[in-house]
């Protein structure tokens, strides 16, 4: 991440302060000593990057249990022109938070996040029977209006950082129905697409030049017959009309791999509208080797074929 020399760069991310975004930025050096600006919702973070009010964005994009976050999935998409930076992907912990000296059984209502609160069912089912649920626009405002009602009967579901910038006790903590729980986050810019690394992932949107039966088929050979391997395949309406989607693709690899290249190529041709969202170092553990096998193999046709050419009259 680079911005002058003059000035620290601007991120910009749901707040308030203590929500799972910052705490994933918190495990990026240089996102955490870059100057943070809270937006107040998912539309106002792309909206600022867009306008370049802020060098950066930084948002949630998939959980391992809830799926994609469509806000930023779709925004990218269709209004946005952003590109991906990087990922960030960190374990998620919800905890149960109460104002100083409550407990669990005064809980009788439960106020987060949806998608939070969604991640909890099993332990409010067994432990909150009878409380109400109430949505709030991310975990760590849940935390900042608990703090601030002074209403002995509510909790929030939350971070452990958000229990330590509001003054709030942990009346339960690990509440998450799953083990295994983690979020992706991705960093977003107007420009630039960062250099290979190695361990890269490419994000692109595939839209159909028609309806037709085998055209997702179609689609899929051209990375099968690459040994590209695709880390996430999802439809998602064009908004067009009913029965008129799109496919939305993460592959491993970046767009300076041959055989990447050649893919998306490939694509463009076929299918007409094809979105390029990224190239960019990926997080976690990914098919290098098989990768380079391939790109070895795809080198050692193309000398072959070279050789041919070269033979013709």
């Amino acid at each position: 991440m680079t911005t002058s020399a003059s000035s620290s760069p601007r991120i910009g991310y749901l707040g308030p302060e203590g929500t799972f975004t910052e705490q994933a930025i918190l495990t990026q050096g240089d996102l955490a000593a870059a100057t943070h600006v809270l937006c107040r919702s998912h539309a106002d973070v792309l909206h600022r990057t867009q306008a370049g009010e802020v060098d950066f964005g930084f948002a949630a994009i998939e959980n391992s249990i809830e799926g994609t976050v469509n806000v930023i999935q779709d925004a990218l998409a269709f209004d946005a022109d952003l590109l991906i930076q990087r990922e960030v992907v960190i374990p998620i912990t919800m905890n149960l938070l109460v104002r100083p000296g409550g407990s669990l059984s005064d809980v009788t209502e439960v106020i987060s996040y949806p998608h939070a609160l969604a991640q909890v069912r099993a332990f409010i089912r067994d432990n909150l029977a009878d409380a109400d649920t109430v949505a709030a626009n991310s975990t760590a405002d849940a935390a900042r209006l608990l703090a601030e009602s002074g209403t002995p009967n509510q909790g929030a579901v939350g971070t452990a950082l958000a229990a330590e910038r509001y003054g709030l006790d942990i009346a339960a903590a690990g509440i998450e129905d799953h083990t295994g729980n983690e979020t992706r986050f991705v960093v977003m810019a107007r420009e630039g697409i960062p250099a290979p690394t190695g361990h890269d992932k490419t994000s692109i949107v595939v839209f159909q030049r028609a309806d037709r039966p085998g055209s997702l088929l179609a689609i899929l050979q051209e990375f099968a017959a690459r040994s590209i391997n695709l880390t996430k395949l999802e439809s998602r309406p064009t908004r067009q009309g009913l029965g008129d989607y799109c496919f939305l693709l993460d592959l491993e690899g970046h767009i300076s791999d041959e055989l990447v290249a050649d893919c998306l190529k490939t694509l463009k041709a076929k299918q007409s509208n094809v979105k390029f969202l990224g190239s960019y170092p990926a997080a976690g553990e990914h098919g290098d080797d098989q990768r380079a096998e391939a790109d070895a193999a795809w080198t050692d046709a193309e000398s072959w074929l070279d050789q041919l050419r070269a033979k013709q009259l």
